[in-house]
């Protein structure tokens, strides 16, 4: 999808806020541990080229969901190391060898398939996934960890690290938590040869858990300024949301009462009133659910009127407005804000989707 350029709607990313995050929040765990920032799904929406290019000094490596992405950072010119968390099947292998990326493998069928297929694993570097509760990818038991590790060190690579991923480290509740963590010390404290590296702590695990923190960290979400509970739980220190979403008026029009707008004729004024009309919709991850919510327009809400189309959202204004006055999605306006997770409150969805949803017709500028 190509990016509107020559469109007033733009997401604007705060770099300088994305170092500010990863200091504040480094400030708050083990010294000794590696920081690894998560820049999958384009950075949850943010950019994973110019976010990785900012901060690649200020960390020691990244992460990401396949190696499709993996291969966009290191044709950018991304050189620390990469961690892809997805599985990467046999075939796909020496993309891996040739860009110098790290796997993730998390089955002995896997590594089977690999020996099966005559992948050539000589010189690759892996990361063992232990599937402590979530039910995804990973390994289940010590046995098939213990034979993967073997299998793979026999086959000439090199076995670096070993991890897990926490379900409900952004919960009040952490009795669950607490259940993952366990087995997954247990497995680790029993492997006869335990990698280097072993991690767990993802963005909820380092601010809320930090002292389960093992020797190395994923920073996901927190890097951009959200709370990764939404708001189940307060963030125990702040942190500066990135992304700033703003579109502005490209037609203000006065209506009299009982007018029908938009798709269904969901709106009918109840009495003359200014309409505004954006050029954003749900092909730009503006969803139709957006309907009935709010923007800001010069510190002030105006409450989205009509359903969502896929390029246009209108929306009800106080008075009249000069063509092309700035509108905040999301983002401060005066003394009001509206953020990403009040996005995903009217959803009812999580803070992560609203981001990830922004699509690739939406500009980013930095």
């Amino acid at each position: 999808m190509v990016s509107s350029l020559h469109r007033p709607t733009k997401a604007i990313v705060n770099l300088e806020a994305i170092s500010r995050n990863i200091q504040t929040v480094v400030r708050h765990i083990p010294n000794q541990a590696k920081v690894w920032a998560v820049v999958k799904a384009n950075a949850y929406g943010h950019g994973a080229v110019a976010v990785a290019q900012h901060v690649e000094r200020a960390v020691d490596g990244f992460c990401v969901s396949n190696v499709d992405e993996a291969i966009e950072l290191r044709r950018a010119g991304i050189l620390k190391s990469i961690l892809v968390l997805g599985v990467v099947l046999p075939d796909e292998v020496y993309l891996a060898q040739e860009y110098g990326l790290t796997l993730t493998v998390s089955s002995l069928k896997w590594v089977t398939l690999a020996k099966r297929l005559g992948t050539q694993l000589k010189g690759l570097t892996c990361h063992i996934k232990i599937d402590s509760g979530m039910g995804r990818i990973g390994v289940r038991d010590q046995l098939e960890a213990e034979a993967v590790m073997s299998e793979l060190k026999e086959q000439g690579a090199f076995v670096e690290g070993i991890f897990t991923h926490f379900a409900t480290a952004d919960e009040a509740d952490d009795q669950f938590f607490k259940e993952q963590l366990s087995f997954f010390q247990d497995l680790v404290s029993r492997l006869q040869d335990c990698p280097p590296i072993i991690h767990a702590s993802n963005s909820a695990t380092s601010i809320w858990h930090a002292e389960t923190i093992f020797n190395a960290v994923r920073l996901g979400l927190v890097l951009y300024g959200l709370n990764p509970s939404g708001g189940a739980l307060d963030l125990p220190y702040a942190l500066e949301p990135a992304l700033r979403l703003e579109s502005a008026l490209v037609q203000v029009k006065k209506v009299p009462a009982g007018t029908a707008v938009g798709y269904g004729e969901t709106y009918h004024t109840p009495k003359s009133e200014w309409i505004g009309t954006l050029p954003i919709g749900y092909a730009d991850g503006w969803t139709r659910d957006m309907q009935d919510f709010k923007v800001l327009v010069e510190g002030e809400f105006c409450q989205i009127i009509g359903r969502v189309s896929m390029d246009q959202v209108t929306i009800r204004l106080p008075k009249k407005y000069p063509l092309g006055t700035r509108v905040i999605l999301l983002g401060d306006s005066g003394e009001q804000s509206i953020s990403a997770t009040d996005v995903a409150n009217k959803r009812g969805t999580i803070n992560y989707e609203v981001l990830c949803l922004l699509s690739d017709r939406v500009p980013r500028e930095y």
